[in-house]
């Protein structure tokens, strides 16, 4: 992580070798991460604003105690630590100077630290080293002033892998540490870090490297390497880094051996090479891809899915680029500035545009959706290009369908009569039927053996997103439509168990009675779903509502029964007959009771009743 433009030379730079000893002792290849490790707080990129914040401290002497480094790896949270240690304890070339934000790198604490020999700087692995026990190390270590430095520091890498009995240990020491003891502590997972510990260092997030910023570099060093890579391919290398430089130049040194030499004697680094090593498509075979899938050509897309496999691409990493493209396009879209991407090429960029252009907004988004379905599928499938098939499939079919806003506005443009490819008639329903008003309650007098099927049917209407394909306006109609369809367990457990507290069309709430089962909610959304053709919500509560339509049955059974018994012609009958039961109330007509009954025996009814207690003969 280095703006030097020339090849390091360990003879006039003696801090340069950090690991392992110094250059000269150590002939073997040092990776391109090692060897150009930064030294100097200039040599970093990307964190300016770290860099800016500890060069006023340094000048106005407001040095912290504890310093905590966040970021994710490769963005030089350890390198930052050791140049903070040099910077501590430097003292100059001539021996007299005092901490500094440019270490000279000559001096003798400069060089020890760089070459991780100093005693007074200890380095620990907080992945290894876990325990109480090595915390008390650092404890006990802390009450002795340093050998020779100036500082006594202490680098924690990777510091929340600490358990908590070792942070416990740490935190008086590293609140109230001696005036010769300094922490420095790096950690990709700061919020696993306990707020008591974070709350006694001073904090310094380490940004992501920005593309353009790691191109530059990476050019930089690839120049210094004897190479002479396309921007292309350094443009795929800081994209597959994602913002770390150390994962950057470890991609470099892979396409440094990948790569050959030309006949200018440099090694030459194309983009096609180093996706091939990368085992990613190209990326304009993948737009190729995407634009046949928006343009419905299943077979054209399949053709092209499967070139890219035998070429040597990934299903699950094609699927991958494909979600990055449409998200991509949806910024492009929505974003005026989202073309100013340094890792992509200009005629790609171009080509972006044109199809964000001509891309609604809510075909980008259901493909993303749609894509993210197809990518979980081929990570489980155990043939991920079958599944990746079937993504490109049911993505290019989806191509060709209209939009739920582009059916309601033709819907609203033909008035909502133009028949849907099932047959359903776009308007009103013309049935002169008449529902029955209500949430259940009962008209007439119709007793227990009445069924519902007596109410309104439900009417067919035309599917929209709005509207269900049947229209269902009361709760009697959803038991009828359960008669109907000859649900008759949903029908009784609908008259027996729910207490009906609001109904509008889509939607029912409810108490369910003690015995309801408990899946008659999940039943009853999906049963009205499946009948309907519209969405419902079901919800479940367990206070309110009105009585059950079986409760407001037998009420209206029992006040339809009493008021007949008043009739003295049927409490006559009850005199007559104790024992009898009223199975079921006719409204008869008055001169039926009155008159005597055609050819019959010329006495009335009432009589009849009246004289039950005659003998036979009598009669």
């Amino acid at each position: 992580m280095t703006d030097e433009t020339s090849t390091p030379n360990p003879d006039t730079e003696p801090g340069f070798a950090l690991e392992g000893g110094s250059a000269k002792q150590d002939d073997a290849y040092r990776v391109l991460a090692r060897k150009y490790r930064p030294q100097t707080f200039d040599d970093l990129i990307g964190q300016e604003a770290m860099v800016r914040t500890l060069s006023n401290a340094f000048d106005a002497g407001r040095i912290a105690h504890a310093f905590m480094l966040t970021g994710v790896r490769g963005i030089g949270k350890t390198t930052t630590a050791r140049i903070v240690a040099r910077a501590l304890n430097c003292i100059g070339p001539d021996g007299t100077g005092g901490p500094t934000i440019s270490p000279c790198g000559v001096c003798e604490h400069c060089v020890s630290i760089a070459e991780s020999r100093s005693v007074d700087v200890l380095e620990m692995d907080a992945a290894s080293r876990t325990g109480i026990d090595d915390i008390r190390e650092i404890i006990d270590g802390s009450r002795y002033t340093p050998v020779s430095a100036r500082y006594k520091i202490y680098i924690i890498d990777e510091v929340h892998m600490l358990s908590k009995a070792a942070f416990n240990g740490l935190l008086k020491t590293l609140e109230e540490p001696p005036a010769h003891v300094k922490f420095i502590f790096a950690t990709t997972e700061i919020r696993k870090v306990p707020v008591t510990v974070l709350s006694r260092c001073q904090r310094f997030d380490l940004k992501r490297i920005e593309a353009d910023v790691l191109i530059d570099y990476l050019g930089k060093i690839a120049s210094n390497e004897g190479a002479n890579p396309d921007r292309g391919a350094l443009g795929l290398m800081a994209r597959a880094a994602e913002g770390s430089a150390r994962d950057a130049l470890s991609l470099l040194d892979q396409a440094l051996a990948h790569g050959a030499k030309g006949d200018d004697g440099k090694v030459q680094i194309s983009e096609a090479e180093v996706r091939d090593m990368l085992g990613l498509a190209d990326r304009a075979r993948v737009l190729d891809l995407l634009n046949m899938v928006m343009e419905g050509d299943t077979a054209a897309a399949l053709a092209e899915l499967s070139d890219q496999y035998d070429r040597g691409a990934d299903p699950i990493v094609v699927l991958n680029d494909l979600l990055d493209l449409a998200h991509w396009l949806t910024r492009l879209k929505i974003v005026p500035d989202a073309d100013d991407d340094a890792t992509l090429p200009p005629e790609e960029i171009a080509r972006g545009k044109e199809m964000a252009t001509r891309l609604p907004i809510n075909v980008l988004t259901r493909t993303w959706q749609m894509l993210l379905k197809s990518l979980k599928e081929a990570k489980d499938a155990p043939r991920p290009l079958a599944a990746a098939e079937m993504g490109i499939i049911r993505l290019a079919y989806a191509a060709k369908l209209k939009t739920p806003d582009e059916v309601i506005r033709m819907l609203e443009a033909d008035g909502g009569g133009t028949p849907l490819p099932d047959g359903t008639g776009g308007g009103a329903s013309s049935s002169g039927g008449t529902p029955r008003s209500g949430g259940g309650s009962s008209t007439g007098s119709s007793g227990p053996r009445a069924s519902h099927g007596s109410g309104a049917a439900p009417q067919p209407v035309a599917q929209t997103q709005a509207e269900p394909v049947v229209s269902v306006r009361s709760f009697a109609e959803v038991v009828a439509l359960a008669d109907q369809h000859r649900d008759l367990r949903l029908r009784t457990e609908l008259e027996d168990h729910v207490h009906l507290i609001s109904f509008e069309p889509g939607r029912i709430d409810f108490r369910p009675a003690p015995r309801a089962p408990k899946d008659l909610a999940g039943r009853l959304k999906t049963r009205l779903e499946d009948w309907t053709g519209g969405i419902w919500a079901i919800s479940v509560s367990n206070e309110g509502g009105g009585p059950t339509l079986r409760e407001t049955q037998e009420d209206d059974w029992a006040r339809a029964v009493a008021a007949a018994k008043e009739d003295a012609l049927v409490a006559a009958a009850f005199v007559a007959f104790p024992d009898a039961e009223v199975v079921d109330i006719i409204e008869a007509q008055d001169e039926f009771i009155a008159a005597p009954a055609p050819g019959g025996p010329d006495f009335s009814l009432q009589e009849f009743a009246l004289g039950a207690d005659n003998d036979d003969d009598d009669l």
